[in-house]
């Protein structure tokens, strides 16, 4: 049985609370993580990037010289790859970098990131997060009160407009809902800070 300590936001033990093995507590899939990391990381990229192929740098309709006896290689348009101011040989052209993996192994990339934070003692789980107003500096102490560190993933159940505005001017926490939670964001930050409600959400999605 995967027990965990509760805490409230001043960082006082009120409790224990059971995690579900099923999420938190099976066995890391290292290749399944990569796969899904590389997956959110691909999704994310623009595809904007161009370049000029020879058929649209400007110029080079003419033949530089002619075919024969001059003594150099033979040349068809200064244009070419191999000249300054020539076009690229094989230039990258806007396109979606976009591709899906099977949902079932979306849902077991998380269970694993998330049973990796669990295993390392990163998954602090809290009685109840609110704030009063949105303040970053009420925010700051209350990461310092649970131990979160500097940077850390901060999951609520429902959307919390004062979490959310306290915590956006921090560089390296972000704060995000139980049903959104993805693999990427689990690993790339150090601790995964969680509410009672959002724990309770995540076990029914990913369970």
């Amino acid at each position: 049985m995967l027990k965990t300590t509760v805490y409230d936001m001043n960082g006082k033990s009120v409790g224990e609370i059971e995690l579900n093995e099923a999420v938190f507590a099976v066995e890391p899939n290292v290749s399944v993580m990569h796969t899904v990391v590389k997956n959110s990381l691909a999704n994310q990229r623009q595809g904007t990037q161009s370049a000029l192929t020879r058929s649209e740098v400007s110029g080079g309709g003419a033949k530089p010289y002619r075919q024969k006896g001059t003594g150099r290689a033979r040349q068809g348009s200064t244009r070419a790859p191999q000249w300054t101011h020539g076009g690229v040989a094989f230039a990258p052209k806007p396109r979606s970098y976009r591709y899906t993996v099977n949902k079932k192994v979306r849902k077991l990339a998380v269970k694993s990131a998330l049973s990796t934070k669990a295993a390392a003692q990163k998954l602090i789980v809290i009685d109840s997060i609110q704030f009063a107003e949105p303040k970053t500096k009420a925010f700051t102490a209350f990461m310092s009160a649970v131990n979160a560190g500097t940077k850390a993933l901060v999951v609520t159940a429902a959307p919390d407009r004062n979490v959310a505005l306290s915590g956006r001017n921090l560089p390296n926490v972000k704060t995000t809902m139980a049903n959104m939670i993805n693999t990427y964001d689990i690993l790339k930050y150090d601790t995964l800070v969680v509410d009672k409600a959002s724990l309770t959400v995540i076990e029914e999605v990913f369970a």
